[in-house]
């Protein structure tokens, strides 16, 4: 998919004027890199994703429906329930350290 900077000029801010782009789709995150020499040197940079490539992006370690996942499937896991209830031991202790 090739685009030209004044179709997405609003949306990603300073650009070359001009320049063609290539928009790449990655594990749910949106690249944009340009396409021509010289400046098709330059690194793609992300432009958006959906919201789990967006968090994972951010450093976080799961998003929503992971937690409810993981909720659900300690309900039936002894294992899994011990570690959590650990973790939350854990989190409560580091909290009020803080």
């Amino acid at each position: 998919m090739i685009l030209y900077v004044e179709q997405v000029e609003r949306k990603l801010g300073n650009l070359k004027p001009n320049e063609p782009l290539i928009y790449e789709r990655v594990d749910g995150l949106v690249y944009a890199r340009y396409r021509d020499p010289p400046h098709n040197t330059i690194p793609r940079w992300v432009i958006g994703g959906d919201a789990d490539a967006m968090n994972r992006l951010q450093g976080d370690l799961f998003n929503w429906s992971d937690w409810q996942d993981l909720m659900n499937l300690a309900a039936t896991n002894p294992t899994l329930r011990k570690q959590l209830s650990k973790l939350k031991d854990l989190y409560l202790i580091i909290k009020e350290d803080e």
